[in-house]
């Protein structure tokens, strides 16, 4: 799938992380750009993280951005599925016009 529209998901604020996802030309591929306050503890693990997601959604020519600020596991996930979901316009989110 091919995300429609811009979406984000998440804030700044402490323990939390936001998730931006913007769409790309075709046959553009993966843009994944991530920065995180403990990448160097797990980076690996965040990276696997949104990278199975993508995977399960089957998700192409997507550019994504997360920015952590040392969320939970569930916590990345949700903000994930629902930046997702948001740019396939399946869910009302804050860039929904």
């Amino acid at each position: 799938m091919k995300p429609k529209i811009p979406a984000q998901a998440g804030t700044f604020e402490s323990s939390d992380v936001i998730v931006l996802i913007e769409p790309l030309p075709d046959k553009a591929g993966r843009k994944i750009e991530i920065s995180s306050s403990v990448m160097q503890q797990f980076g690996e693990s965040f990276t696997k993280i949104v990278i199975d997601l993508l995977d399960q959604f089957e998700m192409t020519d997507i550019h994504l951005i997360a920015k952590d600020k040392g969320a939970l596991e569930p916590t990345i996930k949700a903000r994930l599925e629902t930046a997702i979901k948001r740019s396939l316009d399946l869910q009302e989110g804050t860039l929904k016009q």
